[in-house]
């Protein structure tokens, strides 16, 4: 996480908002010969104390000697910013490129939870997202032939990361001013509608209009 403070500024309720959101992101523990990572879906509980996930058996997580320290790790969009779309240079002298970004990190400790656990925390891990697809019609796992679902949930755990600390870095070009971020968002929206760069120009905006509604 950027140690600078004026990029970990953001209220916590939007850093929870950011990880449910998501809902995706790295697993890191420091199993016996070093770090593990994987990457992993997590259904976040609703007052934000626990991550509840899933790793295949023949994940080396699984298999680490829990409980540990863990920390899950959800990558936001990110984007170059060249020092060019600041202003001319007699203007804004002396910048640099630097990259802007959003990150959540959730640290805590990871157990393992009973087998029992697993059907309930699947279901609504898939509720959760399948909602967001309305007004599709919503999968679950009735529409499986008998005995499937069962079948392939021998091949994965659930594990539960019971969280300690929330941190967020929202690097937004915030240590510049206003106007030399509004001209690197028009800069960025420039580019794919689809691309980090056009989420990290609208985050620029919305956090302008936040602070001038402080």
């Amino acid at each position: 996480m950027h140690p600078n403070p004026a990029f970990r500024q953001t209220p916590a309720a939007r850093n929870i908002a950011f990880a449910r959101e998501v809902g995706f992101g790295m697993l890191c523990v420091n199993g016996p010969e070093g770090p593990i990572a994987a990457h992993v879906p997590f259904h976040l509980s609703p007052d934000a104390t626990l991550a509840d996930l899933h790793l295949a058996r023949s994940n080396p997580i699984a298999r680490a000697g829990l409980p540990l320290p863990a920390l899950i790790a959800i990558q936001g969009p990110d984007a170059y910013i060249s020092p060019d779309w600041y202003g001319p240079h007699e203007q804004v002298p002396d910048q640099v490129p630097t990259w802007n970004y959003i990150a959540v990190h959730l640290r805590g400790i990871l157990h393992p939870l009973p087998a029992q656990a697993l059907e309930p925390h699947v279901d609504a891990l898939t509720a959760e997202h399948e909602a967001r697809l309305l007004p599709k019609t919503p999968w679950t796992s009735a529409k499986m032939t008998e005995g499937a679902m069962p079948r392939m949930m021998r091949m994965i755990l659930p594990f539960r990361l019971e969280i300690h600390a929330i941190e967020g870095t929202w690097k937004l070009n915030q240590n510049k001013p206003a106007d030399v971020r509004t001209r690197a968002a028009t800069a960025l929206s420039s580019r794919s509608a689809l691309s980090g760069p056009a989420r990290i120009a609208a985050e620029i905006r919305a956090d302008l209009a936040a602070n001038q509604q402080d």
